[in-house]
């Protein structure tokens, strides 16, 4: 049987103002609490903007015993250990970054079979690895093991955009700890992801056990846009900085800024993330904003920790000159930080789900916020090539590598995934909204009030790429020269 909830009363209530500093439950949130609370198994697809983190932050402040919790990527576990334990949560991470005193400080307290450790943060590739598996053994053995949670989920399937072959081990906790309620939580995921993710975790197998909360991908207060561009064309700079520049002009005028000072708000504080894909961009694309006088920093893994930090820091309390985050695509995971007024995608993104969970970081707080995509016809082949590159590096050395790239489950996903992202961004006769609840599944179409540019303006918007785009035959041309190849991506 799952664990059951403690014997005391909780108030759960009272638990969300006084360790999270939040005075309500967003839909749905409380229900999936209290299904974990239960012991059920939890299934939450949900938009970046819903609070996933809560769901089992929560109750592992109330129950007995120590959740882990898996994660992909350090820079969420480093972000969202750091807000716990600014809340007075003893929450701490296992990965390859921790200092030896730290590391040697969580296996004594795994040691005990009684850990004061409330959420334990860990990477896939630990769970793998004997040592910690015999310590989560005499964890469970005192029946201190209250749930493991499976954050960014989708990186179970080869199905998905971004297949971790770790997560594939992660069988070994149902298989071994059958009575421990498992939660899994991602915000983008098909019906085969899905399907693929409960087969894979074991839930499947006790279907009553589990509870499915799959909310809508439908961000109404987002306005979505795709702006065209080429090679040739090279605009988007100028672009940007006009319609920001305009933004900050009409926040300049009598009615607004009196509007904006009797909240102790600066004109320019319009926080907002470009998303680029090349470190080198990001560096550049920073420093001319700045000579604009528009705050921009940059932000990626080669930056060293503290720089990263800081500029966090002062982005996320609105400090002037850092009004805007230049980064790469791993930033935003796990950051709280509700008045982000647009997202813009300065180059293609690699799959369909990284653009609708990098856009979705815009207007958390409900308000209305701007994403644009910038889309080149020569960017898709750039992303493609590197797409080709990245699958034959893997399977290197590989006996019939060949054969196997053709047979790659996981590289054929990521190239579906791109193709519905080309689609989506050169479909000029339909809503941009109802095309994103569409590739996930949904049959309901949403009501959009004007905020695609479809919407807005459907004629204007065929005018627009047809003006915009380079033709097919100028990109085959440009492909067949190699102009391509030497163009890279990093984080």
């Amino acid at each position: 049987m799952p664990l059951a909830r403690s014997d005391s009363l909780q108030d759960i209530d009272f638990t969300l103002r006084r360790q999270f500093n939040k005075t309500s439950f967003r839909p749905h949130q409380r229900d999936i609490i209290l299904a974990a609370l239960d012991g059920y198994d939890v299934f939450v697809q949900a938009a970046t903007s819903f609070g996933k983190s809560l769901c089992f932050q929560l109750p592992a402040v109330i129950d007995r015993g120590i959740t882990i919790v898996i994660s992909p990527l350090l820079s969420l576990m480093m972000n969202q250990v750091e807000a716990l334990r600014a809340a007075n949560v003893d929450a701490r991470t296992l990965n390859s970054n921790t200092p030896m005193p730290e590391r040697d400080y969580i296996y004594r307290d795994l040691a005990t079979g009684h850990p004061r450790t409330r959420l334990l943060y860990v990477t896939p590739e630990l769970c793998s690895m004997d040592r910690f598996r015999d310590r989560l053994k005499l964890v469970h053995s005192q029946k201190e093991l209250a749930r493991v949670v499976v954050d960014e989920a989708h990186c179970i399937s080869e199905w998905g955009h971004d297949f971790r072959k770790d997560f594939k081990r992660l069988t070994w906790f149902r298989d071994t700890f059958p009575d421990v309620p498992i939660m899994c939580l991602t915000a983008t995921a098909n019906a085969q992801v899905r399907g693929d993710i409960l087969s894979t975790l074991g839930l499947d197998r006790t279907p009553g056990r589990l509870r499915n909360f799959t909310m809508t991908a439908h961000r109404p207060n987002l306005h979505l846009e795709v702006r065209f561009t080429s090679d040739e064309a090279n605009d988007r700079y100028d672009d940007f900085v006009n319609w920001l520049k305009g933004v900050y002009t009409r926040r300049k005028t009598d009615d607004r800024r009196a509007e904006l000072e009797a909240v102790g708000e600066r004109v320019e504080n319009v926080p907002g993330i470009i998303y680029t894909l090349s470190r080198d961009e990001c560096e550049s694309l920073a420093a001319a904003l700045r000579c604009e006088d528009i705050g921009a920093r940059p932000f990626h893994a080669k930056l060293p920790k503290e720089v990263k930090e800081e500029t966090l820091a002062r982005w996320i309390n609105n400090e002037p000159g850092y009004d805007i985050i230049v980064a790469t695509t791993a930033f935003g995971m796990g950051i709280d930080k509700e008045n982000v007024r647009f997202v813009v995608h300065w180059r293609l993104p690699k799959s369909f789900e990284g653009y609708y969970q990098e856009a979705g970081r815009a207007g958390r707080d409900g308000n209305a916020s701007y994403c644009f995509l910038y889309y080149a016809r020569e960017d898709r082949d750039r992303v493609c090539n590197m797409l080709m590159r990245d699958a034959t590096t893997a399977l290197a050395g590989t006996r019939a590598a060949n054969a196997a790239l053709a047979k790659d489950t996981n590289l054929q996903a990521r190239m579906r995934s791109l193709d519905r992202l080309v689609e989506y961004c050169e479909s000029t006769d339909g809503c941009r909204h109802a095309y994103i609840c569409r590739y996930f599944g949904e049959e309901e179409v949403p009501e959009c009030d004007f905020a695609c540019d479809w919407h807005k303006d459907p004629q204007d918007l065929k005018r627009r790429m047809m003006r915009g785009l380079a033709s097919e035959e100028w990109v085959s041309t440009q492909r067949m020269e190699g102009a391509y190849d030497d163009y890279y991506y990093s984080d």
